[in-house]
């Protein structure tokens, strides 16, 4: 039986790239699809070659450019990362052809030396693309890739019952899991978090301890969507402050984590500088907390963390997915006043409240007020996401909005 394929929003912007660039680059997670979009866009054009099978990569780095003339372009490279100096190879053969585009679609599914490598080798040749898990709606087959704070009338939305919100929140939202609906999920991430520290993160090759780098997942899964302090995580695992650094940058490279920073703005008040850490899978989140069924996330202690995860990531996913870079922020005063986003569009601030609440309430409108009145002219009109169905005003400038319309 064939395995369905889900639409990614990220299409229009791939096949544009690859006509207009002699190289495209897709990076992203590992399982995020990558290889499965190259194959279905360009399947027919392109020959698929594997970088990440031993015995191709010993010829790729033996003979460089035998290597090339025998997978001539147009050609898709998958895991780059594994054999990056056949970047400079590729460069020679692209400058001998200019003119030529979408010669050479190329994957990686860890940012770390990759993008580095693919600057010094193909600066001006390369078009450099993310992809990460789907977002609900890719899920549900409906891949838009717009906020609500666009075009209204061009969104559908689409009924998401609180029980089948919080089963695809811990499941997450890996390509594999999403067409294979009866595959046990638990099994899959503990598989997948293996295979991702045996190979992205040794290749990073700035981890010792993996037993010591394993607590350290679970320690920021516990923290999720709070103020980080690695100071107090580097007391509980007896790890230096520097090399907790140093893996934090890991899995932000690798796509596994999203570092959140504060928003700035010289209003007079105290801002907490201190950055947020999410997960960019709400599976992982869940998997690393020891999360087993729906009914216990929704009803745990990380349910805030992890539903907030899921609105975070449908925003960066929206921005990706269509070429963009977000703009992502928080905002927190010392006195304790917060917003959750700040989203940062053409000069505009966009404050988002998260709540856990499907009953809508004015009230909840009351940090993003405060936010706006701070902020002045450059605040925008705001929106508190919740998991139930109603769309309701909760003041002059801000809307509440179930998750289902996000």
């Amino acid at each position: 039986m064939k395995t369905p394929y889900l639409i990614r929003s990220l299409e229009p912007v791939l096949e544009r790239a690859a006509k207009d660039f002699p190289a495209v680059v897709l990076t992203g997670p590992r399982q995020s699809g990558k290889t499965t979009l190259l194959k279905h866009l360009f399947g027919k054009t392109h020959r698929h070659v594997s970088l990440e099978l031993p015995d191709v990569r010993a010829a790729a780095l033996a003979d460089p450019r035998g290597f090339l003339a025998v997978h001539p372009p147009p050609v898709i490279f998958d895991e780059i990362q594994y054999c990056p100096d056949l970047l400079m190879y590729v460069k020679e053969v692209i400058d001998a052809h200019r003119s030529r585009r979408g010669q050479y679609l190329l994957t990686g599914s860890q940012n770390m030396l990759l993008l580095e490598r693919v600057t010094e080798s193909l600066a001006g040749r390369a078009a450099i693309l993310r992809l990460l898990p789907l977002s609900f709606r890719e899920t549900l087959g409906t891949p838009e890739a717009l906020m609500p704070w666009e075009n209204h009338k061009r969104r559908r939305t689409v009924h998401l019952s609180i029980e089948s919100l919080w089963d695809q929140l811990l499941r997450g939202s890996y390509p594999e899991l999403a067409v294979e609906p009866e595959r046990g999920f638990r099994l899959w991430h503990g598989s997948y978090m293996q295979t991702y520290i045996e190979r992205d993160v040794r290749l990073a090759r700035q981890i010792g301890d993996l037993a010591v780098f394993q607590n350290f997942l679970r320690s920021l899964a516990a923290r999720s969507g709070q103020l980080i302090n690695l100071s107090d995580i580097s007391r509980d695992l007896g790890a230096a402050v520097n090399t907790l650094k140093i893996w934090l940058s890991v899995l932000e490279a690798s796509h596994q984590v999203v570092v959140l920073r504060p928003y700035f703005a010289n209003v007079g008040k105290r801002l907490v500088k201190t950055p947020k850490v999410y997960f960019t899978d709400t599976g992982t989140l869940c998997y690393l907390s020891g999360l087993k069924d729906p009914d216990h996330a929704a009803a745990g202690p990380l349910a805030g963390a992890i539903f907030e995860t899921a609105v975070l990531t449908e925003i960066i996913k929206t921005f990706v997915h269509r070429g963009d870079e977000p703009e992502v922020y928080f905002w927190r005063t010392s006195t304790g006043s917060e917003v959750d986003f700040i989203v940062q569009v053409e000069g505009r601030l966009i404050p988002i409240e998260v709540k856990l609440s499907a009953t809508l309430h004015p009230s909840m409108a009351g940090s993003i007020v405060a936010f706006q009145k701070d902020i002045g002219a450059k605040a925008d009109s705001g929106f508190v996401i919740h998991p139930g169905d109603n769309r309701l005003p909760l003041s002059a400038r801000v809307m509440g909005i179930p998750f289902s319309e996000w």
